[in-house]
């Protein structure tokens, strides 16, 4: 018989999926405007006018709700040094040795270190994308720093988006990581193999 371990609330599910609801559609629309060959996913928003009139609104909900849920699971990405040592490690993480990786918490250090890629991107986005939002603040600041800002909201766009596909990829990957958002539980099987300390954490075993 299968034992499971709460991972996530419903509260936390819910603030996740509204996360990532936010990013796909700031993803799309954001795409659309900065290539021709991306401007189909404009249609999706009703057509170039529209996809430029949400696009900017879409990423402000994005950060509000990002700032929700970074403020939940804040206190559980601080590097230690078992991090350090799964790093030197990661070459067993890829070919599922787990057994020779160190006991983690709730979670590793590639998943701190995506969680701290996006508390730096969104930021930059929020504030890049203020700048050149037209045309309520853009008409503010001087050409040179629209031009820059562009260039800087492009920039970690492409960042956040990379590391996106790397977060879903390896929750594709890793058998039973998925059920963890939409169920909120993870069998203690799962959680003694990939998240030793935790497992202890949450059963004193």
């Amino acid at each position: 018989m299968t034992t499971w371990i709460r991972r996530y609330s419903a509260r936390e599910r819910s603030n996740h999926w509204l996360v990532a609801i936010s990013f796909v559609l700031a993803a799309l629309s954001g795409l659309a405007l900065f290539h021709p060959a991306f401007f189909f996913f404009a249609y999706l928003f009703g057509g170039g006018t529209w996809d430029r009139i949400l696009h900017p609104f879409i990423g402000v909900f994005l950060s509000l709700f990002f700032i929700a849920l970074a403020a939940r699971f804040w206190r559980f990405n601080h590097f230690t040094p078992a991090d350090r040592q799964w790093m030197k490690h990661i070459g067993d993480e890829l070919c599922n040795r787990d057994e020779r990786l160190p006991e983690v918490g709730k979670y590793n250090a590639g998943q701190k270190y995506l969680f701290w890629t996006v508390v730096v991107t969104v930021p930059t986005l929020l504030i890049s994308g203020i700048v050149i939002w037209q045309p309520w603040f853009a008409p503010y600041f001087p050409v040179w720093l629209l031009r820059v800002a562009v260039v800087v909201h492009a920039l970690t766009a492409w960042i956040m988006i990379l590391g996106i596909i790397v977060h879903v990829y390896a929750a594709i990957w890793v058998k039973g990581s998925v059920r963890a958002m939409t169920r909120g539980t993870v069998s203690a099987a799962w959680a003694k193999h990939h998240h030793r300390a935790w497992y202890r954490e949450m059963t004193g075993k």
